[in-house]
């Protein structure tokens, strides 16, 4: 199951209605599986029907994401004039069993989103769930900062022996 902050939603539902009649794409990262962040990327193919990231600003994303203590869940992308269903094109070109793939659809003034998983090379419909607030967010925080003191401490402790 993917988890992902309504925050986050709102925002890819903005960026697909922005770049209409184009399709949006983008990164969207977190931790186990709940997302908490939206990285909106450049469609440098300005198509109406398939996307192409740039590879710089990829590069830039996942370090940045990185620093913020986030990895990659999730590639995101709108189709604004057909439903939140992979393509034959998003079939073909998805191929990392690794992450979510995420469509949003704004065809027919219509929002609705839908997640796909790759597995064994067949493509399932992932459960999404959308949550509210940051509450999970600032807990993992929360606990990466206790972890990251943990570490702190013992290296200080070995330095006195």
């Amino acid at each position: 199951m993917l988890k992902i902050n309504q925050k986050v939603v709102d925002e890819i539902y903005r960026h697909a209605v922005k770049e209409s009649p184009l399709e949006a794409c983008g990164y969207l990262a977190g931790s186990d599986n709940t997302v908490f962040k939206n990285y909106a990327m450049t469609n440098i193919d300005k198509s109406t029907d398939h996307f192409t990231m740039d590879i710089n600003e990829q590069f830039m994303v996942i370090k940045k994401a990185k620093n913020e203590g986030l990895k990659i869940i999730a590639v995101y992308h709108s189709h604004p004039n057909s439903p939140a269903r992979l393509s034959e094109e998003d079939r073909r070109l998805a191929n990392d069993p690794g992450i979510s793939y995420v469509i949003v659809s704004i065809a027919e003034n219509k929002l609705d989103i839908k997640s796909f998983k790759l597995k064994n090379r067949i493509f399932k419909e992932e459960k999404l769930k959308i949550i509210a607030g940051n509450a999970e967010y600032d807990s993992a925080k929360r606990n990466r900062r206790r972890v990251a003191g943990i570490c702190a401490a013992t290296a200080r402790i070995r330095e006195l022996k």
